[in-house]
């Protein structure tokens, strides 16, 4: 993910390994709740992340292309520099994050197993860094979800 330096709000793409851009992240400005609203590059809303203002823990849902949540970003703290993050998927399995969110070095994981992996050590520019999605994830909840976890760890940027 490659997050541009200059914009109104938090637009940014989302490419492939050779460049191509599969999704574009368009952060929606001037709003209450911090928003982004995933679409492919035909421009059809994938899934969107927005922020529940008033909460006593910091969350954020994802939601399906029509609206309907799928997902629930939670922060459990566990240190400093290694925290602990959950995701809670209305159908299917608890997926947690393990690692150095604020280093882009991090694990997603369904009961052990490694379904994806987040890493700067794949970028190539600055404010970059890869995500490896394994193939049985839900890429979009996976990719809202490292949006989400991003957005909460980085809330200045």
């Amino acid at each position: 993910m490659r997050q541009k330096m200059f914009s109104i709000g938090d637009d940014f793409w989302i490419d492939d390994d050779e460049g191509e851009h599969l999704y574009k992240v368009d952060g929606k400005a001037l709003r209450l709740r911090k928003t982004f609203v995933i679409e492919n590059r035909d421009g059809q809303r994938v899934a969107a992340v927005q922020s529940r203002p008033a909460r006593i823990k910091e969350s954020m849902e994802i939601e399906d292309a029509h609206g309907n949540r799928i997902a629930l970003v939670k922060k459990a703290m566990v240190g400093p520099v290694r925290d602990r993050w959950r995701i809670k998927q209305e159908n299917g399995p608890e997926l947690t994050v393990h690692g150095n969110i604020l280093d882009h070095e991090y694990t997603v994981e369904d009961d052990g197993f490694t379904v994806a992996e987040v890493s700067k050590k794949w970028g190539r520019l600055r404010d970059t860094y890869g995500l490896a999605i394994g193939p049985d994830a839900d890429h979009a909840t996976v990719l809202a979800a490292a949006i989400a976890i991003d957005t909460m760890a980085h809330p200045g940027d």
